[in-house]
């Protein structure tokens, strides 16, 4: 396969037969044979940069300026196989990824889920702490209550200490 890159513009031209037989494919043809219905000729374009703009924007910028002239051109020999018979490398643009529609749904719902785990989290959060203050007041009442028993325990058995005492105070002056 004989290979030709043109200094001018940058395109490489491919042929599996001399350089003489190379044909410029700027205009628009028919891909299929008509005879039988097989696809004979494909080209692939860059479609260029699009920054989120809009119908009408797209239509005057496309009036304006020229689109993108990165493209390849492939050609099925005789033998069937395909042939790269035009091939432009430069863009006239920075090469960016651009979402899909799908994907571009996709990632807003995930965004849309973990703003509402988000705000369910928050929600939890408060409900934790108020839930933890609700505990520690209980807590902190139970041990208030535990400590007033003990204290009455201690003089009720003091009481009873001080009674008994007396009581044996009582039978022994007898």
């Amino acid at each position: 396969m004989g290979e030709h890159v043109d200094d001018v513009d940058g395109r490489l031209e491919a042929s599996t037969v001399d350089e003489s037989n190379v044909h410029d494919y700027d205009t628009i043809q028919e891909p299929y044979v008509e005879c039988d219905g097989l696809l004979f000729s494909r080209g692939l374009g860059c479609r260029g940069y699009r920054d989120g703009q809009t119908k009408v924007e797209l239509q005057k910028q496309d009036k304006q300026q020229e689109s993108c002239s990165a493209m390849i051109h492939l050609r099925r020999d005789k033998s069937g196989r395909w042939v790269i018979k035009k091939f432009a490398r430069d863009h006239n643009h920075p090469l960016v990824i651009q979402l899909g529609e799908s994907r571009r749904t996709l990632d807003e719902e995930k965004d849309k889920k973990i703003q509402e785990l988000t705000a369910e989290l928050r929600v939890k959060k408060r409900l934790s702490a108020s839930y933890r203050e609700q505990l520690l007041a209980v807590v902190k009442e139970v041990e208030d209550h535990n400590y007033n028993l003990s204290m009455k325990v201690q003089r009720t058995l003091d009481n009873l200490k001080k009674l008994d005492a007396e009581a044996k105070e009582l039978l022994s002056g007898r």
